[in-house]
């Protein structure tokens, strides 16, 4: 199991991953408007041009299989973190979000996890930061951890 950057060869295989997951974790629990937004968000191209902005996006490697992936956008919000369904509790998630922490720049990492997720991220030390909120249509619990 490797943690290393992503790279523009893994960009089909990273976007079909968090698709894939978004679909069976998220994506039932949304509206039509929230899982066209994500699907913009997670396309190819999107993560070809955060790739050059300040995004650090991390990916799992096993056996040349991408099986998870984080992005932290300015070194201080967790803008991504999937897992593929099929590699999911075995420690990837938790490792993915530590090896980000690790390149985070301020005192506070901020996430809007989705809902299915807030107990993930309460794993991973975040806790709750404010009301439930909507944004074009994705629906998230803001939370935050604050690093030592």
């Amino acid at each position: 199991m490797q943690i290393r950057k992503l790279t523009h060869d893994d960009l089909p295989r990273a976007s079909a991953l968090c698709l894939d997951a978004f679909m069976q974790a998220v994506a039932p629990s949304l509206s039509e408007q929230g899982v066209e937004t994500f699907a913009k968000v997670a396309a190819v191209q999107a993560f070809a041009d955060r790739m050059e902005g300040d995004n650090l996006m991390l990916v799992c490697e096993v056996d040349g299989a991408i099986t998870g992936l984080v992005e932290l956008k300015e070194g201080r919000h967790v803008a991504m973190l999937f897992v593929a369904p099929s590699w999911q509790r075995r420690g990837i998630g938790m490792r993915l979000i530590m090896a980000a922490l690790e390149q985070a720049r301020g005192e506070i990492v901020t996430v809007r996890a989705s809902l299915s997720s807030v107990a993930s991220y309460e794993s991973y030390g975040f806790v709750l930061a404010g009301d439930v909120g909507n944004f074009a249509g994705l629906v998230y619990q803001p939370m935050e951890k604050r690093l030592p």
